[in-house]
């Protein structure tokens, strides 16, 4: 899910009225967006997996980029009925493959 309409969706949700556009949801905003259960959630954050930014009033915000790799690995979890630990690990390869495919174009127009 590109960025683009992670924001689209974040604008429309009830109650969210910011000042200005943010790269950062909250943790009500991430369970809604993403389907997540909160103790899953809080199991993520413990593993490291997700590193949330804490306000002062020591609330999490998640990053947009966190939000799409979370609703993938619920797709994982839900389509494919893998465990969360099998999930993040595939995220993580997925990322890494775009990562590598970034990296290959960027060559091929140096070249």
């Amino acid at each position: 899910m590109p960025n683009k309409r992670l924001r689209e969706m974040m604008m429309q949700l009830p109650g969210l009225n910011l000042p200005e556009r943010s790269e950062y949801v909250a943790w009500a905003q991430l369970v809604e967006l993403t389907s997540i259960q909160p103790g899953d959630m809080a199991e993520l954050i413990e593993l490291g997996w997700i590193n949330p930014k804490k306000t002062r009033a020591e609330e999490y915000l998640f990053r947009l980029r966190d939000v799409y790799r979370i609703h993938k690995l619920m797709r994982l979890v839900n389509d494919l009925e893998m465990s969360f630990d099998s999930g993040s690990i595939v995220v993580d390869l997925l990322d890494r493959v775009e990562e590598l495919e970034k990296e290959v174009e960027e060559l091929k127009r140096l070249v």
